[in-house]
């Protein structure tokens, strides 16, 4: 597997993003090695809370919420995936597929790190990857809250906005990941917010797993992975611990996919569930700061 490795002052002075880098080796499945980059903030006795990302930011993404989770008492754990941030990026798309991701996700946060008593907060492809692991170790985690994300098995309908964005994403000739991040956003991002999404891919050559993502999510009863995706849920059925579903009011995305947690997933039942108003696909971005506020209260009163 040939990868390559975004410079260093790509990350240089970033706003809003005083964080320090940290890394941990993990195997490629290749015969190779990755280097996979997290962000761990906060007290390092503290309750760990998991940020996953999703396609096609970074753990930039989580920038508004980890000093308010860190204020609370909490130890932020805020991984780049394999292709994206400081993580690793292989060069062919043929290198991405979604059991290397769930794979590679594993080793870095249970193995490598070796996390317990989890809150998993995740959105986007976060949730596609993190929930897996949910599945098939919950003894993990202590509870999850989903935002804007999904699980895809080829059982529920995907609305026709995926669609138009994978077909975006595979043929566009040059694709634009801070454009893409502001367009997902009810808000509009600054130049320099737009450049720091900007700031993993300096070309190119570096957006294979940008790219190819899209592509990756199970949609058909026969789609690869989606009979893996069906044992996840089969799995997440017997799963009592909470599990909060906080999705914005205006991502035409995961528009409903809400549900499905609500009533299939023990663990939601009774819980809170919020409509975070005002949030576009990228809720972290526009409602930051109200989505850390909806973690705190769940963390506290469960």
């Amino acid at each position: 597997m040939e990868i390559i490795r975004t410079p260093d002052e790509r990350f240089v002075d970033l706003p809003d993003f005083p964080f320090e880098p940290h890394y941990v080796e993990i195997d490629d499945l290749d015969g190779g090695t990755l280097r996979v980059h997290h962000l761990d903030e906060g007290p390092v006795d503290g309750p760990v809370i998991l940020l996953a990302h999703g396609e096609p930011s970074w753990c930039y993404l989580y920038r508004h919420m980890i000093p308010r989770l860190v204020e609370a008492g909490f130890r932020c754990i805020a991984p780049d995936l394999v292709g994206f941030g400081r993580s690793d990026k292989p060069l062919s798309t043929s290198d991405y597929t979604y059991e290397r991701h769930v794979a590679w996700f594993r080793s870095h946060i249970l193995d490598a790190l070796d996390l317990t008593d989890i809150t998993l907060v995740c959105q986007d492809w976060g949730g596609l990857i993190s929930l897996r692991l949910v599945a098939e170790h919950p003894e993990r985690f202590a509870r999850v809250v989903a935002a804007n994300t999904l699980l895809g098995d080829g059982t529920t309908t995907i609305g026709q906005a995926f669609f138009n964005w994978r077909q975006f994403a595979l043929e566009v000739e040059e694709l634009p990941v801070g454009a893409i991040v502001n367009m997902g956003s009810m808000t509009e991002l600054s130049a320099e917010v737009i450049a720091a999404y900007d700031a993993p891919f300096p070309t190119e050559e570096f957006k294979a797993g940008a790219r190819i993502f899209p592509q990756l999510v199970p949609t058909e009863f026969d789609s690869p992975s989606a009979a893996q995706n069906r044992d996840a849920w089969a799995s997440l059925a017997t799963f009592t611990k909470p599990f909060l579903t906080a999705f914005s009011d205006s991502d035409p995305v995961t528009k409903g996919d809400d549900r499905r947690f609500v009533a299939e997933v023990p663990g939601a039942v009774g819980q809170p569930h919020t409509t975070i108003e005002g949030g576009g696909h990228f809720l972290q971005e526009d409602c930051g700061p109200a989505l850390a506020k909806v973690v705190i209260s769940f963390m506290k009163g469960s």
